[in-house]
């Protein structure tokens, strides 16, 4: 099936800058990281945070939950907005507003500062995603407008590689610096990230030349919103990220109770999925823009994340107090990587579906669907330990899995079957 003209092969054949779209591509990874370093580094700390601020499981579920939810809240605004001002404002404004949110941390929310901690914990949390969110369509909209269809599943999966790196120092550092320093070190050291990225947007990021009129294709002439296959590819998105914000919220809390696995094992684990995640992602990338099977691709995906999650289940019903743990970290640490592994190419799949001018909305309603689904699995995770334990959480969230292969459809290569 030809594909037709679009704002990003016209841009990446034509403009005279061309190798300039590497370094928005840069620009674009390191504004990621730093905000992936807020949503994915701090549950990390769960285990001290937990100890630190003396919370229940339920307490550390609705503070988490709400740095997600915050997330959920601001993302299709933000990309509303991403498509009318431009990429550089929405993620400029962003950014600079997380620096905020992660300072008011820093003045009202370390453990210790009174009854009003944790409402101050849960409220700074949620601003921080609240304002984040611009970072994901933002980016992802630019990356779009500066490379070509060739080149635009590898140029995604890289960016959204920057998620696992992210995510991977946040595993590293931020549990050590949380114990040995406290979590104002903690919310600093994120805030010098979130401060860091904006030099690099100041400095690289700009608008791609506009795009004739006839580059648009019709199917994106209907508003994103209204399109079923939109809905379709951004609700298996969020879905199959519940798999994921499990393992990333709560499997340093699983390897500690089930495996008695030390601090320093759980985070070099989890800093391991987060690596694997990010080479998977840009494998992912190349493979399908040199195949284009994006779509059979996901569905694979969601199959194997449904089997890995459902085996850690039933390996949980059998091991107790550090029996097993090697086979516990093989497994945990496969699953992380494969349910981690589709996100560049899903969001290529919704961009390239939603048209280029809408690119910011479609992602933007991705995402939100993404985070509100880390928000609720949050919230779901303590009742099913209460319930049934471990095992409840991991076939749960296998089932979870195996219910979005029907959303992602089967037929068609790259765009076709819109």
């Amino acid at each position: 099936m030809e594909q037709p003209a679009t704002l990003a092969t016209i841009t990446a054949a034509t403009h005279p800058g061309r190798r300039h779209r590497w370094k928005v591509l840069a620009a674009g990874v390191a504004a990621n990281a730093a905000f992936s370093a807020v949503f994915s580094g701090i549950p990390v700390t769960s285990v001290v945070l937990r100890s630190d601020y003396h919370l229940s499981n339920g307490q550390l579920g609705l503070a988490l939950g709400l740095l997600s939810l915050g997330v959920a809240l601001g993302e299709l605004p933000w990309g509303v907005l991403t498509d009318r001002l431009g990429d550089r404002k929405v993620l400029l404004a962003g950014l600079l507003g997380t620096s905020a949110a992660l300072w008011l941390l820093m003045l009202r929310a370390l453990p210790g500062h009174g009854a009003a901690t944790y409402v101050w914990l849960c409220a700074g949390l949620m601003l921080a995603g609240l304002l984040g969110g611009s970072v994901n369509g933002a980016s992802g909209r630019a990356v779009m407008g500066w490379f070509g269809e060739g080149e635009r599943g590898l140029a995604m999966s890289i960016r959204q590689t920057a998620v696992p790196l992210g995510g991977g120092v946040g595993a590293l550092l931020l549990p050590t610096l949380a114990a040995r320093a406290g979590f104002g070190a903690v919310y600093g050291a994120l805030m010098v990230g979130c401060l860091a990225s904006v030099g690099l947007i100041l400095l690289w990021l700009r608008e791609p030349p506009p795009a004739p009129a006839s580059a648009t294709p019709a199917s994106a002439a209907a508003p994103a919103l209204r399109r079923l296959l939109v809905w379709r590819l951004a609700l298996g998105i969020g879905l199959l990220c519940a798999p994921q914000v499990a393992l990333i919220s709560f499997g340093g809390i699983f390897l500690h109770e089930v495996g008695q696995a030390s601090l320093v094992l759980i985070s070099a684990l989890l800093t391991l999925v987060q690596i694997g995640a990010a080479v998977a992602r840009i494998a992912s990338g190349r493979w399908t823009d040199r195949r284009g099977q994006r779509r059979g691709y996901l569905r694979l995906c969601a199959w194997l994340s449904a089997l890995l999650f459902a085996l850690l289940g039933v390996l949980s019903m059998f091991f107790r107090d550090g029996a097993g743990i090697g086979l516990l970290s093989l497994v945990l640490v496969t699953a992380g990587v494969v349910v981690s592994a589709w996100h560049g190419v899903a969001y290529t799949e919704l961009a390239v579906v939603a048209g280029s001018a809408q690119v910011g909305t479609a992602l933007g309603l991705g995402n939100s669907c993404v985070f509100l689904v880390f928000f609720l699995t949050a919230q779901a995770i303590p009742p099913l330990l209460q319930w049934q334990g471990w095992p409840a959480v991991w076939i749960g969230t296998a089932l979870v899995a195996l219910a979005v292969v029907p959303l992602f459809p089967a037929a068609g290569k790259g765009t076709q079957g819109r």
